[in-house]
């Protein structure tokens, strides 16, 4: 196994920014642009433990935890031919849109997962450096389980596996000399692709229990 070069820790503060991105407008708080009700918080509650939480607030918006490597202290990149690995209970209710990616310089997204609760057995990968995406449909996916993800980052080629099977290798890769910042939220739909919340929902949650990042020594 290559080196561990980040482990997580979801309440440290200097691996992560909490509640602003520049993945969003102006680093947020809102995207609505992007078909999400999001209103990010800095509260480190909404994060905490890895428990990604969202709450509806009065004016139609909810309150969303998002955690990001950019611009904290520690200020941590992925880069090529790094292997992530990520150990995550999928939300349950409507309108959740849980994430893990990345992102630099308004771009550099590569997508280790989104998912829908609407669409109860399918993963999203995708690879928005250079144009590749899969819509993975597996019956280990699905409502409140719990899944193993790895994604390894190839010059030539991303490779996702899912509970330790590859599902995807999209034979186009991030180059030679790409990086960039790790970004892990959970976002509320609005409607426009997929459901929004029920009227009565009023929280949503999804758990991240492990990310760790790994990196050959000769890279």
């Amino acid at each position: 196994m290559t080196p561990a070069v980040f482990t997580a820790d979801f309440d440290s503060a200097r691996q992560w920014v909490a509640g602003r991105s520049w993945a969003y407008p102006d680093g947020g708080p809102v995207n609505p642009d992007d078909d999400k009700l999001d209103h990010l918080v800095a509260d480190r509650a909404y994060s905490r433990g890895g428990v990604f939480r969202a709450t509806r607030r009065p004016d139609g918006l909810w309150d969303t935890g998002l955690l990001t490597t950019e611009e904290s202290e520690e200020g941590f990149t992925l880069r090529t031919g790094d292997r992530l690995e990520t150990r995550v209970r999928l939300p349950t209710g409507t309108g959740a849109w849980p994430a893990v990616w990345t992102w630099r310089d308004g771009d550099q997204e590569i997508d280790v997962f989104e998912y829908h609760p609407d669409h109860p057995d399918l993963l999203e990968l995708s690879n928005h450096v250079r144009g590749g995406h899969r819509y993975h449909r597996d019956p280990a996916v699905r409502p409140g389980g719990w899944i193993d993800l790895a994604v390894e980052f190839g010059r030539t080629c991303v490779t996702w596996s899912l509970n330790g099977a590859p599902v995807f290798s999209d034979g186009r890769g991030v180059g030679r000399d790409w990086h960039a910042y790790l970004i892990v939220n959970l976002s509320v739909c609005a409607g426009r692709y997929h459901p929004p919340p029920e009227p009565d929902a009023d929280a949503l949650s999804f758990e991240v229990a492990s990310l760790v990042v790994h990196r050959a020594e000769d890279l």
